[in-house]
């Protein structure tokens, strides 16, 4: 499980190899052995045993900013894998495999955002024209990238035009269904100028986490990318590899505001804009967590003379770190692992 700390003044220390969390007087145990990792989204106190048995445990700690961004991470001091697959994460830039990966990566979101609006649509007969109108562009723009070759150098301007196309017609879609007083002039950031992006900017946030763990865990290096550039200090590949995974926030986001599960006190005013106040953060947490730990079909290769492909059922979160591996074995030319965007429905659920 993810162990979310969220509640201001908490104590977090170790007792053996349990992690305790106390405030006024209550405690709760876990066991370090079902823990994954420990997010930190509010002010609290850990001892240096607590942090002992995490890197202990393989259980990275990640401090949340309000935005849900990863500010801070304590990881133990090993490396996931040899310098072998970082070194091909910095030739691929050479040549067309970066380029078709990051493809296949927005391709796959475009589908997702596809497939959202139409569920969206066929539960809003009045919006069906509209939504539809919308999906048609996307879908251009997933065939256009079809045509796309090159490196990653040459074919990243292209790439993220016409995903920055996509996305603008795909917000706007789902602000028009919005309840009124909730809807939003297009993708804000930091900070948010509205309370939908506020929320999903927190989701994104802490997908980011889950995402750069998993590329440390696979030996890949966070900051090498194909699609967004290599900044200093900028974890490259891990905006690289959430796109497929944006849906997830997506569809927690939109469910809270189109369910009308949104209260005033989630949010608060921050110079130049808003964020998601200490209720807010709790209950997308609590949701996210909870849409995390859905079991989904993940496609797994079978020997090659049965053919065809076989399933098997893995947490939703799972998938993140199955993603992570099956690059790495990509770029150590051992293709054996499917890919994410091989899946048809690992993202499908109920439309809200």
């Amino acid at each position: 499980m993810q162990l979310v700390v969220n509640t201001r003044g908490s104590l977090l220390r170790r007792r053996g190899n349990r992690f305790i969390i106390s405030r006024e007087g209550a405690s709760h145990e876990f066991a370090a052995t079902k823990i994954q990792s420990i997010v930190i989204a509010t002010s609290v106190r850990l001892t240096s045993n607590a942090i002992e048995l995490a890197t202990e445990s393989n259980v990275d700690i990640v401090f949340l900013n309000s935005r849900g961004s990863p500010t801070a991470r304590v990881w133990q001091p090993r490396l996931g894998s040899t310098a072998a697959i970082r070194r091909k994460q910095l030739e691929v830039s050479e040549n067309d495999f970066g380029c078709q990966v990051a493809v296949d990566w927005v391709q796959k979101k475009l589908e997702n955002q596809v497939k959202f609006l139409d569920e969206l649509a066929s539960r809003r007969p009045d919006a069906q024209a509209s939504i539809d109108q919308r999906s048609r562009t996307i879908r251009d723009g997933i065939e256009s990238l079809d045509a796309i070759s090159g490196t990653a150098e040459t074919c990243r301007g292209t790439i993220m035009g016409i995903e920055g196309t996509s996305g603008r017609v795909y917000f706007d879609a789902l602000s028009a269904m919005m309840p009124k007083e909730y809807r939003f002039s297009g993708r804000s950031r930091r900070p948010a100028v509205d309370g939908f992006n506020a929320m999903l900017n927190y989701t994104y946030g802490v997908l980011y986490s889950a995402v750069e763990r998993a590329c440390i865990l696979a030996g890949l290096d966070p900051h090498i990318g194909f699609l967004h550039t290599d900044n200093y200090n900028k974890p490259s590949l891990v905006y690289d590899l959430i796109e497929p995974f944006r849906i997830i926030g997506d569809r927690v986001t939109v469910l809270f505001f189109t369910g009308r599960r949104v209260k005033a006190d989630f949010f608060r005013e921050v110079p130049g804009g808003v964020e998601l106040a200490p209720d807010g953060r709790a209950a997308v947490i609590s949701n996210l967590n909870e849409r995390l730990d859905k079991a989904v079909r993940y496609p797994i290769q079978r020997p090659k003379k049965a053919g065809g492909k076989k399933y098997r059922r893995i947490k939703l979160r799972t998938t993140i770190q199955y993603e992570a591996h099956a690059l790495a074995n990509r770029l150590l030319g051992r293709d054996d692992l499917p890919k994410i965007v091989e899946s048809e429905d690992i993202f499908a659920e109920d439309a809200p």
